[in-house]
C-alpha cells in the first residue's frame, strides 16, 4: 500500500520499503528536487510523501496526519498580525543596547515618523498599519536612548530634525499611552507637556505598569516582586479579532518588555521572569528518572545550521540519560527551525502535558521528551504575537531557556545555548536557583545548544568563540540550595572536537528546511558517517563529560557510548518509537 500526501509548501520525501528482517528500523530518505525552484520565487510547491505499509504500521500513525510544512517559515499562525516593516526595520536598529543602538540617519528617520503619523491618521490600511505594540516599543527605546544611552547611541541629528518636525503633529494624533512613553516627564520634547507626567493608565493593570515603566524608561531598574507583579496582572495577552486584547494596554506592555532589555536586567529582574507562571498549575510533575537534562535551546530556532539536540536527546537516552526538550512551534524575531517542527513534521504529537511527558520520561524503550510552551506555560506563550512587533528579543528570550517544567527524583542538570557575552553568568545564576545538581551554558553556532567540529575561524568576531562552555557540577547528591563552594565545582573551557579525534568539517546547512534537518539527522542516527553524525557523537560526549554524568567521567568513554548508541540502531529505534508512541497519547 502506499499513499500520496500533498502540503504546501514543502519539498519531495521518500520513505522506502520496511524490510522485515532487519532488526534496525530502516532510514526514511529524504530527497528535494531544486530544479523547481528555479526562477520560481512565488511559486507553490507540493510535498509528495511515499509511505510503504510496513512503515506505516511500525509508526502506528493514521496516513492522514502525517502531513506537514518542510520549511520553518510556513509555521507561523496567519491568526498572527503583522507588524509595519518600515517600523519593524527601524527597532531592529534602535530597540537594542548601549552599544548596539545604530541611530537612524535624516532619510530613514523622516520615513519612519511620515510612516507612524499616516498610521495614526488612518491613512494605512490593514499590515501596513503600525501596531500600538509597536509604537510602544518604538518610542520606548527612542525615550531610553535619551534618558540613559552613552553619546554615540543618543539620538542622531536627523532624529532630532524629524522628531522635532513631526513631533507637534504626532502629540494630536497618537493616544495618550504613547505620549506618555516618548515623553514620560514632559521634558523630552521641550513643549513642557503635562500628558506624560499626568497619565496613570486606563486600568489598576496600566497603573501598575505605568509606574513600573517611568522607572524603566529612565533607565533605572526594578525589583523582584513588581517585575513579578507586573507580569501577573497582564498575562496572558490574548488574541481576538486578529488584534491583541488583554486588561493591559499593549503599547505599555511591548515598552515594558524592550525597555528591561535595552536597560540590561538585572539578576533580580531576571529571576523575576524565570520564576514568575512556575505555579500557574500547581507543583511540577515529578518523573521517576535516575537523570534529567532540561535542554533549552534558544526558543526561535535556527535559520542557516543543523540543529541537533533532538537527536542528542535519542542518543542519551539509550544510556540511562534522559532528557526534557522544550519550546515552541514558531517564535520571532529568526522563526527557525525548532524541535516542535521536526517532531510535528516526521508525525509526533507536539501537544503532550508535563504529566504525559512525564510518562514518556519513565518509559524504559523511550527516556525523552518534549512539552511546548503554548501547554506548560499558556500565559508566556500568549506573548507570541507581541513579540514579533517588538522585534528585538525581550527578557524572556533569557529565561524561557531555563524553565523547568518537570523534575526528577534522581540527579538534574540543564543545558542552555548563548549567544550575548555578559548572559553566561545570568544563565548559570538561574540554574543555580533552579536547585539543579549540573548546569552548562554553551555558545553553539546561532546561539544555539550545538557546538561544531568546524575550525575556528581566523576572522571570528569578537567575543566569546563558537564552542565556549561554562558551568557548575555538583560533587555530591544534595541540591544546589544546600551546596557550598566546596561542594560545586566551576568551570569553563572552549571545546575543540579535533582534540577528540574529530576531522574538521563545516556544519551542514539547512537554511530553514525542516526537512532538511530531518533528512541529516535521520541519516546520521542510521549510522551515515559525515558531519551531522559527528556533530551529534560530540554534543552527547561533551555533554554528559562537562555535566559529570555517571560513566562519563573519561571525555573518550563518553564519546564512544554515544558513538555505539547509533551505530547500534538504538538511538533511531528510539527516535521512532517516541513519534509512535507520543501519538497515540491523547
Amino acid at each position: 500500500m502506499k499513499s500520496l500526501l500533498k502540503s504546501q509548501p514543502s519539498l519531495p520525501i521518500h520513505i522506502p520499503e520496511h524490510r522485515t528482517n532487519l532488526t534496525r528500523p530502516k532510514l526514511p530518505s529524504l530527497r528535494f528536487d531544486r530544479n523547481r525552484w528555479i526562477g520560481r520565487r512565488k511559486c507553490r510547491l507540493t510535498l509528495t510523501a511515499v509511505l510503504d505499509s510496513g512503515t506505516i504500521d511500525q509508526l502506528g500513525i493514521p496516513e492522514s496526519e502525517i502531513v506537514n510544512p518542510a520549511v520553518a517559515t510556513s509555521y507561523r499562525s496567519f491568526k498572527l498580525p503583522k507588524p509595519n516593516q518600515t517600523v519593524l526595520d527601524a527597532q531592529a536598529r534602535v530597540c537594542t543596547g548601549p552599544t548596539q543602538t545604530k541611530p537612524l540617519s535624516d532619510d530613514q528617520a523622516f520615513k519612519v515618523f511620515d510612516t507612524i503619523l499616516r498610521s495614526a491618521r488612518g491613512k494605512l490600511k490593514d499590515e501596513e498599519q503600525v501596531s500600538k505594540a509597536q509604537l510602544g516599543a518604538f518610542f520606548a527605546a527612542m525615550t531610553i536612548r535619551a534618558n540613559s544611552f552613552p553619546e554615540a547611541t543618543q539620538w542622531s541629528e536627523g532624529e532630532k530634525r524629524a522628531m522635532s518636525d513631526f513631533w507637534p503633529h504626532l502629540v494630536r494624533a497618537l493616544p495618550l499611552d504613547v505620549i506618555f512613553i516618548a515623553d514620560p516627564e514632559g521634558s523630552i520634547m521641550g513643549a513642557g507637556s503635562s500628558i506624560g507626567p499626568q497619565f496613570v493608565g486606563n486600568s489598576t493593570s496600566d497603573m501598575r505598569l505605568v509606574g513600573a515603566l517611568r522607572e524603566v524608561l529612565a533607565g533605572g531598574h526594578l525589583g523582584y516582586e513588581e517585575v513579578q507583579g507586573v507580569l501577573r496582572d497582564v498575562l496572558p495577552l490574548k488574541l481576538e479579532d486578529d488584534k491583541f486584547s488583554a486588561g493591559v494596554s499593549e503599547t505599555l506592555l511591548s515598552a515594558f518588555l524592550i525597555g528591561q532589555r535595552m536597560n540590561r536586567e538585572t539578576d533580580r529582574e531576571l529571576k523575576a521572569y524565570c520564576l514568575a507562571f512556575d505555579d500557574q498549575f500547581g507543583p511540577a510533575p515529578v518523573a521517576d528518572v535516575r537523570s534529567l537534562t532540561h535542554y533549552g535551546e534558544p526558543y526561535d530556532g535556527n535559520t542557516r545550521y543543523f540543529r541537533s539536540t533532538l537527536f542528542v536527546a535519542a542518543v542519551r537516552s539509550c544510556y540511562g540519560e534522559s532528557s526534557l526538550l522544550h519550546g515552541v512551534e514558531w517564535m520571532p524575531p529568526k522563526g527557525g527551525i525548532t524541535e516542535e517542527q521536526m517532531l510535528k513534521f516526521m508525525g509526533a504529537n507536539t501537544r503532550l502535558t508535563p504529566l504525559q511527558a512525564k510518562e514518556l520520561l519513565e518509559d524504559e524503550e523511550l527516556g525523552f521528551a518534549y512539552v511546548s510552551q503554548r501547554e506548560a506555560c499558556p500565559s508566556l506563550y500568549s506573548l507570541i504575537g507581541l513579540r514579533e512587533h517588538i522585534k528585538k528579543r525581550p527578557p524572556l528570550a533569557t529565561t524561557e531557556k531555563v524553565q523547568q517544567f518537570l523534575k526528577a527524583r534522581g540527579r538534574e542538570a540543564i543545558v542552555a545555548g548563548f549567544y550575548h557575552e555578559g548572559y553566561e553568568e545570568p544563565l548559570l545564576m538561574l540554574m543555580k536557583r533552579r536547585g539543579v545538581h549540573a548546569g552548562l551554558v554553551v555558545k553553539g553556532e546561532e546561539g544555539a545548544l550545538s557546538m561544531t567540529t568546524k575550525l575556528k575561524s581566523a576572522n571570528a568576531s569578537k567575543g566569546l568563540p563558537v564552542n565556549y562552555c561554562s558551568g557548575f557540577r555538583s560533587l555530591s547528591m544534595v541540591s544546589a540550595f544546600e551546596l557550598d563552594g566546596v561542594s560545586r565545582q566551576n568551570f569553563n573551557t572552549e571545546v575543540n572536537a579535533k582534540d577528540f579525534g574529530f576531522e574538521p568539517t563545516d556544519t551542514p546547512r539547512t537554511d530553514r528546511s525542516v526537512a532538511k534537518n530531518i533528512e541529516l539527522g535521520l541519516a546520521a542516527l542510521d549510522g551515515q558517517k559525515g558531519p551531522a553524525y559527528d556533530r551529534i557523537i560530540l554534543n552527547a560526549g561533551v555533554v554528559d563529560h562537562l555535566l559529570g554524568c555517571d560513566g562519563a567521567e573519561d571525555i573518550s568513554t563518553a564519546l564512544d557510548r554515544a558513538r555505539e548508541a547509533i551505530d547500534s540502531g538504538k538511538a533511531l529505534k528510539r527516535l521512532l518509537n517516541y513519534i509512535k508512541v507520543s501519538h497515540k497519547m491523547r
